[in-house]
């Protein structure tokens, strides 16, 4: 019997799950205040995940997720999400992985697509209407002309 590796998956929705692999951190030191603490432990935390090439995501939503992440994705396709908001690397590490499976989710979800609509025939008229009464005001308002 062989000893087979232990593969860690961070549920997304119920159908879509991240295998723990693909994602890289990186501990770096936080800016801003933390007294003394913050020029010696690296608090802060940066969480790499490669967008572009991931086995776990469809299509689809890898495009909506490359889409929605914006300027948080390189060149590359990897998503880069940094975490500092907390003192201690544990509660940044939950924070970027939190962030990431919200932005996931978000991907996830299929916009509707959009109808086109006709407006009624009342709401074109109501507003021929008060265009006209506009017209009329306006016509008023200018000094009369001499034919």
């Amino acid at each position: 019997m062989g000893v087979e590796s232990f593969r860690m998956m961070i549920p997304i929705t119920p159908t879509l799950a991240l295998d723990e692999t693909e994602l890289h951190e990186e501990f770096i030191r936080a800016s801003g205040p933390g007294g003394q603490n913050v020029n010696k432990v690296a608090t802060a935390v940066q969480l790499r995940f490669d967008a572009r090439h991931s086995p776990s995501l469809p299509e689809e939503v890898r495009a909506r997720l490359i889409r929605l992440a914006g300027r948080r994705v390189n060149a590359e396709g990897m998503l880069i999400i940094e975490a500092q908001r907390f003192r201690t690397q544990e509660r940044n590490r939950a924070d970027a992985r939190a962030r990431l499976i919200a932005l996931i989710r978000q991907a996830a979800v299929k916009p509707k697509t959009r109808r086109q609509t006709k407006p009624a025939r009342a709401t074109e008229q109501r507003r021929l209407d008060r265009k006209r009464r506009r017209s009329v005001v306006k016509a008023l308002r200018q000094a009369p002309r001499d034919d």
